[in-house]
């Protein structure tokens, strides 16, 4: 006996399928509360919210892994890596603005997509969000690096 998990989310020839993943409860309101897609925020507040978190994570590897790992300047350079990082993605973010956007793709998980990234001036404030929280989010992952207590989280971590 088979037991049809898969359905198609409306026309099936657009591709989109439902599958028990993406279509769980659990699972739209996971990407519903994403702040790409999360209701009543500006594309400057999605911006810095989404750089905050790419940011913070981008500080580590280029701290523990990268050519100066090993020398006193290794928190130095893994910030510098981590704010060019982002300049670099603002670029392609300022890029993607002016080439002219159009209205994002509804799908079975984002039906509702938001409005202020369907222009060219919501992208660009999206941009400036994202390097003004890349670089926070960087920065304060270097500051917590810096603490006093970092080599005990390192001895307990490894």
């Amino acid at each position: 006996m088979a037991i049809d998990v898969i359905q198609h989310g409306g026309d099936p020839q657009v591709g989109n399928l439902a599958t028990p993943v993406n279509s769980s409860g659990f699972s739209l309101a996971f990407i519903r509360n994403l702040p790409a897609y999360r209701k009543g925020l500006s594309a400057n507040r999605r911006g810095l919210e989404i750089g905050m978190a790419h940011g913070y994570f981008i500080y580590g590897p280029f701290f523990l892994l990268g050519p100066l790992r090993d020398t006193e300047y290794a928190s130095t350079a893994g910030l510098l890596a981590a704010v060019g990082l982002v300049a670099i993605l603002t670029i392609a973010l300022s890029m993607y603005a002016s080439v002219g956007v159009s209205k994002p793709t509804e799908t079975l998980t984002t039906p509702d997509v938001p409005e202020d990234l369907a222009t060219s001036e919501g992208w660009g404030e999206f941009a400036n969000g994202f390097f003004i929280g890349g670089a926070g989010g960087a920065f304060f992952a270097y500051l917590l690096c810096q603490t006093p207590y970092i080599d005990l989280i390192q001895k307990i971590l490894g």
